[in-house]
């Protein structure tokens, strides 16, 4: 039995709230079971010296987990002078996982930054900051549409990603912070609304696991991510 009493299939209750932060370009709350993430896209002219004159742009992140984000205290990393290696492989793969989908061509040169803050933290916040950043960055590149500065958008399809994992010999979709820090399997599942894979991330933390088990869990993560792009479809509306 899970801790919340969720079948071993079932996502965690999943809510997106569009414009959250009425400053940016386009943002978006992503609220899984406990764990809630503020997603922002900002549109900045240029793009990074070894892309300049190209033709192109560029779609990169920031991510970030605050001080009161969970039971104890996260110092911030500014502080300490460095960001941490946890920290810029999240950020590498949330921007690996909006280009993916971002005919970074029909962008111009141009740079969107997205930011993703965890709030509130109980597993999954990559996941969740994917996820929720797709929708931000749907409607930032819809705002530049819709003001002439592009022609069309130049997203391609939707993207989102979820966890998975074998906790008591179970594999289980959308783990909770109770669930991942006792898991035999841990696994990151990314891939579009079309169904392709962008990346999978997962490790045994103790022990190892089988080809039964990798396919189990691929399964399991898809089928997860099929409900979170039909999430993202309703939230968008006619956008997507």
């Amino acid at each position: 039995m899970r801790p919340d009493g969720r079948e071993p299939d079932r996502l965690r209750p999943v809510t997106i709230e569009r414009g959250f932060i009425r400053s940016s370009t386009g943002s978006a709350l992503i609220r899984m079971g406990e764990t809630r993430v503020i997603c922002t896209a900002s549109v900045e002219e240029g793009v990074p010296g070894w892309l300049r004159g190209r033709g192109q742009g560029w779609v990169t992140a920031e991510y970030g987990m605050l001080p009161g984000s969970s039971a104890q205290r996260i110092p911030r990393e500014a502080a300490r002078g460095k960001i941490g290696g946890r920290t810029h492989e999240i950020q590498r793969l949330i921007g690996r996982s909006l280009r993916s989908v971002t005919n970074l061509g029909r962008l111009g040169e141009r740079t969107i930054w997205i930011d993703c803050d965890v709030i509130e933290a109980d597993g999954g916040t990559r996941t969740a900051a994917i996820t929720g950043a797709c929708v931000a960055l749907v409607d930032a590149l819809d705002a530049m549409v819709a003001t002439h500065a592009l022609e069309r958008s130049p997203m391609e399809d939707l993207v989102a990603a979820v966890s998975v994992g074998i906790v008591d010999g179970e594999p289980r979709l959308d783990l909770s912070y109770e669930e991942d820090s006792k898991a035999e399997v841990d696994m990151n599942v990314v891939m579009t609304g079309g169904g392709r894979y962008v990346e999978i991330q997962g490790t045994a933390e103790s022990g190892t696991f089988s080809r039964e088990d990798l396919d189990r869990l691929t399964a399991l993560g898809a089928a997860g991510v099929a409900s979170l792009v039909t999430i993202q479809r309703e939230v968008l509306g006619r956008r997507a």
